[in-house]
């Protein structure tokens, strides 16, 4: 359609209203009168004044035209502040829009022309046909006056009108120096108005969000950072890196440190983490960095840059190093009274179930005895005392000792690290405990002592890396159990580090011919752990080369997939990282090829939430294959990593995945129940804790194990009484079944986790933060249980101990200046979503006050109830400061 004609088709009605409109004047017609007296007199004075403006502004004296433009100015300007129905004058005004615009084509330059285009880019609000964004067009003809005098609906209407005209000229790579300046006048606009969301929408329209720092202020600066650190999420790369990079430059020119170094964190940008102890000058503060970093559990090395005395930098060290997290969790243990050990007995509650199922011969069998023990270390985890470990053996009861060898062979090696587990994060006591099972002669007690160092280790750094020390020598000995236990001790104590000894001493075990299969894939897991998300070439490097290296019955066996997955961590979340990866691993034996190649998608997107990848893998799911192929146990468990980040994305895979249950072949089956458990970890969601409960009885046994263990990774660390008593009642259904009754078991104890205090989710600070580390000792526990019955089942159960990287306390402890725990009332409710509302809206619902230290469940939220201490940190979880308020006073 030609650009010509267009004002005509609305100037023809237009002459077409003017001539109806004139004729009452002179004779009066029935119809007409109606119309007139349905308008009150104001509103009739008002239309006949505008027509006489619309009249007037066709006058060729030019005095007489400027005022009658005033004067409709004037007329329109008084009443756009109605926000329901569309303005009086513009509704009068609307006949003559064509009319006007025709008279504007043919006007000669001058300011009177400008005022008469400002007048119709307002007109064109209501007027203007779909898409020809004619506000905008007369808008830049018009005069450059504030065009917020014109309201608040103006602005929004031409802001849209912008986004679209900047995609046209960018097609065109035409001019837009003239937007922008218009951009420049709306962004302030907005930012005075408490439009910040709306700002900040339209400098992602038009890519130039470094405009934003002009024109934040105090007032506004939360509610900006807010609404660009959750919009981040939704947006494709790179510019959801863009965005937060703003977002963090905001943050520090208001100096609102804590928020700048979690966005930093999110970045994984240890420049700006540098930055952040840099600006800061508080030593105070600087220790509340140190406890969120402790948190998300990087290896960070302070130096004299970030703090220049020596004695506190040493002090900063300890903090980020975890050292005190094992003295704050018993303070919370203390506190809330739950220091009295427990036994696997009081976790079954076999008394409540009616009297088959524990009554039998069979009650001392090394499984069930294997199971007791897992029960026991992740129950009594970080207590540092149990019933069945601890113990003081004196020669009546001779306890400590007795246990040990109601395990059988491997049984031992699960029996002796479990004492690092109940020890955890106390390193001095658990070094301690450990000390007597090294000068045992009996190879699997070794092997868990090994393993049991590491355990101890896990999260918490030291100078003299008393890990490292201990297995280093045990690397290379001759039993592959032993060995086992070294490799997957240092995998757990130096998770994330990126220590080069350790990869020193792994790397030739990888590419060593005689090694058996399984140490050499414990290494692989081991330094995926150890250099997770860091892109390590060399790493990479050599655990292809044992890929490659493995014969066509090697790659048949199920420890096999922990060499695509070591592989997978050295990338997780890292992205466009991978590809170069990605194609080496086109070139693998077709039996692993596509394991390596879906194994490796979903780690790089792990906790991105890329919605193209969920496609790529519901589409592998989708696909029905021969029996042989694994590869789509990895893409199900895929699909809940990339979108277990964000809470729409999550609701979107939980659904996809009931699909996937229906149509999907039985390996995809087997899968669904291990990514609900992901998607919902330590979170018992009731929809998914129903599915579950409907697979843990499906006749396919393999997923009725998956869904059991993961029944107790929803549960794990809640004490959910729902998931408690449905597992009560899976032991008593599956008595007389070894396999599925040990599941039971180990569901169990997970559900207890800690007594109730921990929790395995990877995310922290408000699920904004996910921990690397975390994250990749529970995606290796699924991957282990994609082949329950030979490595769980088999003699590789010790696997579940890579959970105790996830395994973080729900706390929230209040500390003093000093460092010591104080006891404040806080406010604990489910947390509420503001970002971008208007006001200070509430953040939290439901609340209840408690006195600190408190449990934060899974999407909870705490706030301080009183104004006597300032916490340092907005986002109160785990151990954080308080500093006196100076301004109080008490009533």
């Amino acid at each position: 359609m030609a650009p010509g004609p267009d004002p005509n088709s609305v100037g023809d009605g237009a002459k077409r209203d003017e001539a109806t409109t004139k004729v009452p004047s002179k004779e009066p017609k029935k119809k007409d009168d109606k119309k007139e007296e349905d308008l009150s007199e104001e509103d009739l004075q008002l239309k006949q004044n505008l027509e006489l403006y619309v009249e007037r502004a066709k006058d060729p004296n030019p005095e007489l035209q400027k005022a009658a433009l005033e004067s409709m100015r004037q007329e329109i300007r008084a009443s756009t502040s109605s926000m329901t129905s569309v303005p009086k004058p513009l509704k009068f005004l609307r006949p003559h829009y064509g009319t006007l615009k025709e008279f504007h084509k043919n006007m000669g330059e001058s300011d009177l022309k400008k005022l008469l285009a400002d007048i119709l880019s307002v007109l064109a609000l209501t007027m203007s046909a779909e898409g020809q964004r004619e506000s905008l067009g007369y808008r830049l003809t018009g005069s450059e006056g504030d065009i917020g005098s014109w309201g608040h609906e103006y602005v929004r209407n031409l802001a849209g009108e912008i986004a679209e005209e900047y995609t046209v000229r960018q097609g065109e790579e035409a001019s837009i120096e003239d937007l922008m300046d218009l951009v420049q006048q709306i962004v302030a606009f907005h930012m005075k108005h408490n439009a910040e969301t709306e700002a900040v929408d339209l400098l992602m329209d038009v890519e130039d969000l470094d405009l934003l720092l002009e024109h934040v202020d105090r007032t506004n600066f939360r509610r900006t950072c807010n609404y660009l650190t959750s919009a981040a999420k939704y947006l494709p790369g790179p510019d959801d890196m863009l965005v937060l990079d703003i977002a963090y430059m905001i943050y520090i020119k208001f100096e609102e440190y804590p928020n700048a170094l979690q966005i930093a964190l999110f970045l994984d940008n240890m420049q700006y983490v540098k930055q952040v102890f840099t600006s800061c000058t508080d030593l105070l503060r600087k220790k509340q960095f140190c406890y969120m970093i402790s948190r998300h559990g990087i290896t960070f090395e302070l130096d004299p840059e970030m703090v220049e005395n020596d004695v506190d930098r040493e002090m900063l060290q300890d903090i980020v190093n975890n050292t005190k997290l094992s003295e704050g969790y018993l303070t919370l243990a203390r506190d809330i009274e739950v220091m009295e050990a427990k036994t696997p007995e009081d976790i079954y509650k076999a008394h409540l179930l009616d009297g088959r199922a524990s009554s039998g011969p069979s009650a001392d069998s090394a499984r069930q005895n294997l199971a007791a023990t897992f029960v026991n270390a992740f129950v009594n985890a970080g207590f540092g005392q149990d019933k069945l470990m601890t113990v003081p053996s004196d020669s009546t009861s001779g306890s400590a000792g007795n246990w040990l060898f109601k395990n059988k062979e491997h049984g031992k090696t699960s029996a002796a690290a479990s004492l690092g587990m109940i020890l955890l994060w106390d390193v001095d006591a658990g070094l301690t405990h450990l000390d007597k099972y090294f000068h045992s002669n009996d190879n699997p007690i070794i092997a868990g002592a090994l393993l049991g160092v590491g355990i101890v280790n896990c999260g918490i750094k030291n100078d003299c890396d008393p890990a490292l020390a201990l297995l280093g020598e045990y690397i290379d000995k001759e039993d592959s159990s032993v060995r086992i236990g070294a490799i997957m001790g240092l995998g757990i104590a130096y998770a994330g580090s990126q220590n080069d000894q350790i990869r020193s001493s792994l790397s030739p075990v990888l590419n060593d011919a005689k090694a058996p299969l399984d140490v050499i894939a414990f290494a692989a897991l081991s330094l995926g752990m150890i250099y997770v998300g860091s892109c390590n070439e060399e790493v990479a490097q050599s655990i292809i080369f044992a890929l490659m290296d493995r014969s066509e019955a090697e790659l048949g066996e199920a420890l096999t997939r922990f060499l695509p997955l070591g592989l997978g961590l050295l990338y997780l979340g890292k992205q466009e990282s991978v590809e170069a990866t990605a194609e080496v691993s086109k070139t693998f034996n077709e039996k692993i090829r596509k394991y390596c190649d879906m194994t490796l998608l979903s780690c790089a997107y792990a906790g991105t939430g890329n919605v193209l990848k969920v496609q790529d893998l519901l589409a592998q799911c989708g696909e029905h294959l021969e029996k042989g192929d694994i590869h789509q146990g990895p893409a199900v468990l895929g699909l809940a990593m990339v979108a277990m980040s964000e809470e729409l994305g999550l609701d979107m895979a939980i659904r996809s995945l009931e699909r996937v249950l229906q149509y999907g072949e039985q390996n995809v089956r087997r899968a669904v129940p291990l990514a609900l458990g992901l998607l919902c970890i330590s979170n018992p969601k009731v929809t998914v804790m129903d599915t579950l409960s409907r697979l843990s009885h499906d006749t396919d046994s393999e997923v009725a194990m998956s869904a059991i263990v993961s029944l107790g990774l929803i549960g794990a660390g809640t004490n959910n009484a729902r998931i408690a008593g449905m597992l009560r009642n899976l032991s008593s259904y599956y008595y007389k079944d070894a396999s599925l009754l040990f599941c039971v078991r180990i569901a169990q104890g997970l559900v207890h986790m800690g007594k109730g205090l921990l929790t395995l989710s990877p995310f922290h600070s408000e699920r904004l933060l996910l921990s690397p580390t975390a994250l990749a000792g529970i995606v290796t526990l699924l991957h282990a249980c994609l082949d329950m019955k030979s490595i769980i089942l088999g003699k590789y159960h010790y696997v579940l101990y890579f959970l105790v990287l996830a395994m973080q306390p729900r706390m929230m402890l209040t500390v003093d200046e000093n460092l010591k725990p104080i006891s404040v009332p806080v406010r604990v409710g489910q947390a509420v979503d503001v970002v971008g509302q208007a006001g200070r809206p509430k953040t939290i619902t439901g609340f209840q006050t408690h006195s600190t230290p408190v449990l934060l469940a899974a999407g909870e939220r705490a706030e301080l109830a009183t104004d006597k201490y300032i916490p340092l940190s907005p986002i109160l979880e785990g151990f954080i400061i308080l500093k006196e308020n100076p301004d109080y006073r008490e009533e």
